[in-house]
């Protein structure tokens, strides 16, 4: 029989808001995190948009000290993690340390770092450069430095799988308490804004604005759309099995029913235009728990602001859901948020688990123009209050990766 997997705690950093309730209170009113980039000049770039975290302070969560030689990525995610074992309500101990563990999704997490490690050694030679700062270049620190600041002694794992890390983390957090191997778990993503990934994105016309004579506009599913605006941040999740939380009198923010993934390799940075491993992820998270597609309430969409991946995940959610997908509302926080790559699949599940205890349905934002191919309910600009019990959340990239999520309201036993 399997364990039944809850969700007790979030910590969040991201471009509109930082910890649970600000998150929460952010996504209802539609408040957008991107703004003119500070980060690096833009003169001679296209793209001058970004969701940038400008007023972050590792000193705030992780005190003053020990933080010189730690990038970014690493103080944005020990941070969200400390937010996240906080709200928890969970002290990690001696005796518990061992049973607990740390799994969080990043793929471009440490290019910065790299970049800035390679620049002097070329400069200056490799004595030049400070040794302490080599750690930072392993796609690893992030996962191991949340383990070192919280002294968690389990097992502490990274994955890197692009749009899906995040969600795949949740997953291998969720089989994890299936086979025993943890009673809690921090899962979660990570990625920081620079200018490596920016000109990485950019150079591959993803961004929106990067193509001649197109301007900035973040909009998924809306007939405008002409590509992605770049975020970063960190999400942490707590991950935990049901009895465990019982026992110990947590606050149960809703239960994990189940995951679906699937495989579909078509063309680099492209998406398979049948979307066939969209539906069958979609289609095998619900089934994980003898769910129907009649049972979902809502879905938190992949929707990116691309005119691709907006048509066909809306073609995939028809394929999958029938008549009933025009019943269904849609939200894309990515119209919030940014896309953040390995990260944003975490503010997804925690933007679900927002709607469900707030009974609300988050907006996607700045929608103005209709397009013919992409004709559901998206809750254009105004959040709706509606009550949920099963929500379906998305995460799908142009690489052959998708992992969905249904989300269940906690009603008690």
């Amino acid at each position: 029989m399997k364990k039944r997997v809850v969700i007790t705690g979030i910590g969040i950093i991201c471009g509109n808001a930082k910890g649970r309730e600000d998150y929460w209170q952010a996504i209802r009113e539609g408040r957008v995190g991107y703004r003119p980039i500070t980060f690096f000049d833009t003169a001679s770039y296209p793209v001058k948009m970004a969701c940038e975290i400008t007023d972050f302070d590792a000193k705030i969560y992780m005190g003053p000290k020990g933080l010189r030689t730690l990038d970014r990525s690493i103080m944005l995610v020990v941070s969200a993690a400390k937010l996240a074992i906080q709200d928890s309500g969970y002290t990690v101990t001696p005796e518990n340390t061992d049973d607990t563990g740390v799994v969080i999704g990043t793929t471009l997490g440490s290019v910065k770092s790299i970049a800035d490690f390679d620049t002097i050694t070329l400069r200056e030679g490799p004595r030049a450069v400070n040794p302490a700062l080599f750690p930072n270049t392993v796609i690893n620190s992030p996962a191991s430095q949340i383990s070192i600041w919280h002294k968690i002694a389990g097992f502490n794992t990274t994955l890197s799988t692009g749009f899906c890390a995040a969600m795949d983390a949740l997953q291998y957090a969720y089989d994890f308490i299936q086979w025993d191997r943890a009673h809690m778990i921090y899962a979660g993503g990570v990625e920081e804004f620079c200018l490596q990934t920016y000109l990485g994105f950019n150079a591959i016309k993803y961004l929106s604005g990067a193509k001649d004579g197109e301007g900035f506009v973040n909009c998924p599913f809306d007939k405008r759309r002409n590509g992605i605006t770049l975020g970063e941040g960190a999400c942490v999740i707590a991950v935990e099995e049901y009895e465990h939380a019982k026992a110990r009198g947590a606050r149960i923010l809703a239960e994990i029913v189940g995951f679906g993934y699937a495989f579909d390799p078509f063309k680099i940075h492209k998406f398979n235009p049948r979307g066939t491993g969209m539906k069958e992820a979609m289609t095998a998270s619900i089934k994980d728990n003898a769910l129907e597609p009649k049972d979902i309430d809502y879905i938190c969409a992949n929707a990116n602001s691309t005119q691709a991946a907006d048509k066909i995940e809306t073609e995939a959610i028809k394929d999958v859901f029938g008549d009933e997908a025009y019943r269904i509302p849609i939200s894309a926080i990515k119209s919030m948020v940014g896309e953040c790559y390995s990260v944003t699949a975490a503010y997804n599940v925690a933007a679900a688990v927002g709607a469900i205890n707030g009974g609300f349905l988050f907006p996607t934002v700045n929608y103005r123009e209709k397009d013919p191919d992409c004709d559901l309910d998206y809750v254009p600009n105004e959040a709706r209050a509606k009550e949920l019990k099963n929500v379906l959340v998305n995460c799908f990239g142009p690489n052959g990766n998708n992992n969905c999520m249904v989300l269940r309201r906690y009603d008690g036993d």
